[in-house]
């Protein structure tokens, strides 16, 4: 790990804490993108077979909603962190569709913390990420781990 000074080490994640990271919005145009080229069932990347399918119109894959909400943590607290990345996520919950114009709201909520026995500049965090649409409903669920440093000692 680099000397840089984070504001996000493994210390301040407390259990319990709710990180709030912010919103996206998606559009119609981006769901078909991302699924054309990573996910195309017909659902998600054709309107007409789409309108005919049990969701009625086009929607997100499931792994681009995980592709977002990972933008927004990124962006809410891994970019100016101490990661030393994750060894995997534990469960990916797709509760509901998400349509063309909807936007997400995402949360990260730390689930627990672990220091390393066998390297103790580092430390595990368990966390529970949720996506909620406009309309309050959880679209996403995501539990998973990270490893972050410890602070360094003054």
């Amino acid at each position: 790990m680099t000397d840089k000074k984070f504001t996000w080490y493994f210390e301040d994640f407390v259990p319990g804490q709710i990180i709030e990271l912010g919103q996206r919005t998606v559009t119609e145009e981006e769901i078909i993108a991302f699924a054309t080229q990573f996910d195309p069932q017909s659902f998600h990347i054709d309107k007409e077979a789409a309108k005919n399918s049990i969701f009625g119109n086009v929607i997100a894959s499931g792994w681009h909603t995980c592709s977002m909400i990972m933008r927004l943590v990124v962006d809410g607290f891994l970019a100016d962190s101490s990661s030393m990345g994750s060894p995997g996520l534990d469960e990916v919950r797709w509760l509901l569709p998400v349509r063309p114009g909807d936007t997400l709201t995402v949360t990260a909520e730390t689930t627990g913390s672990k220091p390393s026995t066998s390297k103790p500049d580092r430390g595990v965090i368990n966390t529970l990420w949720k996506a909620v649409n406009q309309h309050g409903q959880v679209v996403c669920t995501i539990h998973g781990m990270g490893m972050f440093g410890r602070r360094p000692q003054a």
